[in-house]
């Protein structure tokens, strides 16, 4: 908001201090990632700023720990980099395997908590219904409990949560689970847990969309002889769609950054990025680590400005003027 003229010295003054503090503020959060993306370029092995660096010597910068996302894992990492060498980073480099799975339990767990993130936000927001408050603390307690907490929890029920392989379920779940049916070291455990935590983020988005959603509507669309499938999908989901895939990009981003229930509930082969990034930190320290949180910086930075935009777009539908 601009300064209006009339204002007085001591306005002026507060506006002025109130400009620097949010200015301080925003430097002090936004510090951390501007020291990670240049150290990401550094040509030694090294956590700090060479003097070549700072001097902006272009010996101190390399992408050699952008290339090692690459050839670490490669059996042949100096080979001529042909299309079997790129087949071979496909299938066995390890930071190209994490992202894989990263991208592929994120997506999953994505679909999962905005199905059902969406369907809770639709009864919640309906004015019959009981216990609304007490419902709503349910679903968004895994945002408030201590992360720590729910993936102990979850570890131990997946560990007793098994079917047997020749059953029905297990015919048909088995690729899904661990050698032994359980839902613990196992695809399907890591994205039913990261849909547990993307759920709320969901429920959130949509429920404040479904706020100034115009219950009309749906009896206009009753009393023409439409039905509640048709009434969803032709009358309510194109309005609220900018919420709902608002509680999909932050359910993604909570899935695709999640290491704590990685460790007490993954295996092996359930290998993501922030796990390898901790493992990489426990056991031996390497610069690459700045590269991919530079890559997932970039990455978050693009998903919060297709947020902004669906945000701005939700509020042109519902004849709110955008700020």
């Amino acid at each position: 908001m601009a300064l209006p003229t009339y204002a007085s010295p001591l306005e002026r003054a507060w506006y002025y201090t109130y400009l620097v503090i949010c200015g301080v503020v925003f430097l002090f959060l936004i510090a951390p990632i501007l020291i990670v993306i240049p150290l990401s370029f550094n040509a030694e092995p090294y956590f700090t700023f060479t003097p070549k660096m700072l001097t902006l010597d272009p010996e101190g910068y390399s992408l050699r720990w952008y290339d090692t996302l690459l050839t670490l894992g490669h059996p042949t990492p100096d080979a001529v980099r042909d299309s079997s060498w790129w087949s071979t980073v496909w299938e066995r480099a390890t930071w190209v395997q994490a992202a894989k799975n990263s991208f592929w339990v994120g997506l999953w767990a994505t679909v999962l908590a905005t199905t059902l993130g969406t369907i809770a936000a639709l009864g919640l927001s309906r004015p019959e219904m009981p216990y609304r408050r007490l419902i709503m603390a349910l679903l968004i307690s895994p945002m408030i409990v201590p992360i720590i907490i729910i993936a102990v929890g979850m570890s131990f029920f997946f560990a007793k949560a098994c079917v047997a392989p020749d059953s029905a379920i297990g015919a048909i779940f088995g690729v899904f689970l661990s050698d032994k049916g359980c839902l613990a070291n196992s695809y399907l455990g890591v994205i039913v847990a990261h849909a547990v935590l993307g759920i709320p983020f969901v429920i959130i988005t949509v429920t404040a969309t479904l706020t100034g959603f115009d219950q009309s509507l749906i009896r206009a669309a009753h009393s023409l002889g439409a039905n509640p499938r048709t009434t969803f999908f032709k009358v309510i989901m194109p309005l609220i769609l900018p919420g709902i895939i608002s509680g999909a990009l932050f359910a993604f981003v909570t899935s695709f950054d999640e290491v704590v229930a990685v460790l007490f509930i993954a295996g092996p082969a359930q290998q993501t990025i922030p796990r390898q990034m901790f493992n990489g930190i426990r056991e031996a320290i390497s610069p690459a680590i700045l590269s991919v949180a530079t890559i997932l910086v970039i990455v978050s930075v693009l998903l919060l400005a297709m947020v902004e935009l669906l945000r701005r777009r939700s509020e042109r539908l519902r004849g709110v003027t955008p700020r």
